[in-house]
């Protein structure tokens, strides 16, 4: 076969959860497959050595303007020059005219759930388009893959699909993030200042990631009695809005001073960032699978997560879940993990074994049989 994968966003600086998904598949591919060729399809940016070309993997960056222009006319372009088989859309949306059979992953419908658009200018236009395109080009799909069982039970309500067609495949870990001594995190800590001990919150500024409930959970675990507590870190490439959402809340200032945003960080960073918390906040109202939950358990630190959406799936039994609307909620489960050593240490030892049962090399295996499948029924 001639296997397209469709990695746009691939070679941008700032990798969020997508791009991270893509660049782990597409490596996991080269290693247990050297049989078939694949074309790797990425927009041209600054992060173009992520992944490395192999003798059966070739790389071809596309220059465009904007995305639409470079889904809709530039890929289906570059698939009929490269003569491929089969095209793997990795981010939700594909061309709606091309003639080679399509596999995509839908990692979520959160943009055909919401219709509030509370989100930022980017955010919005990117729902609107996702949500034009999706709908016209689903009936097209060959085999569509979702990462969680919670949200495929949210496609099947939303989409006209046969079960059949959709496929749940979990995502995983990669095996940077892992328990790391101190000489390997100190470098980190010393970078972004960070204090020795400290609860991490991992965001950004769209209504579903919680900024608003979390900050007003920590604060009143910050002022329910007079014991230590310990300093909120943010991380995340929104320090505007969170500044903003403080301005409205309004905490005390000795709270407020106790609340300390060090932006966004590279994915090589963060397991270090992980290793330094005390404790980690995932406190999202709406995701399709939670990968930084995994992350944060395979470097031994506790989390707390919500008991919405794919979250608890994910988590098992092995975080501490919350309602991410009630304030009270997020801070009791802080203050318990940092009070009970017992319960602390149970969760890190039951989320280290948890993050050991994904696998990135399982799941590659798992989309080379559905590629191989969608290429039979096609000749």
């Amino acid at each position: 076969m001639k296997i397209g994968i469709e990695a746009q966003r691939l070679f941008r600086e700032k990798k969020h959860g997508l791009e991270i998904v893509a660049l782990e598949i597409i490596r996991h591919l080269q290693k247990i497959d050297k049989v078939n060729q694949y074309v790797i399809f990425v927009r041209s940016d600054v992060d173009n050595t992520c992944i490395q070309e192999t003798e059966n993997f070739k790389i071809r960056q596309i220059p465009a303007r904007s995305f639409p222009e470079w889904e809709q006319i530039k890929l289906p372009r570059a698939i009929k020059e490269e003569k491929i088989d089969l095209l793997h859309c990795t981010a939700n949306t594909a061309p709606l005219f091309t003639s080679v059979p399509i596999v995509l992953t839908l990692h979520d419908i959160i943009f055909l759930e919401n219709t509030n658009f509370k989100g930022n200018s980017y955010q919005n236009i990117g729902n609107i388009y996702r949500r034009i395109v999706l709908q016209q080009v689903i009936s097209k799909i060959k085999k569509v893959i979702t990462v969680s069982y919670s949200e495929k039970s949210q496609i099947l309500k939303y989409l006209k699909i046969a079960p059949t067609h959709l496929t749940v495949l979990y995502n995983a870990v990669d095996q940077s993030f892992q328990k790391m001594d101190s000489s390997s995190t100190e470098i980190i800590r010393k970078k972004y200042k960070l204090p020795k001990e400290f609860i991490l919150f991992s965001g950004n500024s769209a209504p579903k990631k919680n900024t608003k409930e979390t900050l007003k959970g920590y604060i009143e675990y910050f002022q329910s009695d007079s014991s230590p507590k310990l300093p909120l870190v943010v991380a995340g490439a929104f320090e505007e809005y969170l500044q903003s959402e403080l301005d409205n809340i309004n905490p005390p200032q000795l709270t407020r001073s106790n609340i300390l945003p060090i932006g966004y960080i590279p994915f090589h960073e963060q397991p270090a960032i992980y290793n330094l918390a005390s404790l980690f906040l995932y406190t999202s109202k709406r995701e399709s699978f939670g990968l930084p939950i995994l992350e944060s358990m395979a470097c031994g630190t506790p989390v707390i997560t919500s008991q919405t959406s794919s979250m608890p799936e994910i988590a098992g039994n092995a975080a501490h879940l919350i309602d991410p609307n009630n304030k009270t909620s997020i801070a009791s489960g802080i203050s318990k993990i940092l009070s009970d050593t017992i319960y602390r240490q149970t969760l890190i030892d039951e989320g280290y074994a948890r993050a050991q049962q994904f696998s990135w090399e399982s799941t590659a295996k798992e989309l080379l049989t559905i590629y191989t499948e969608i290429y039979l029924q096609s000749r």
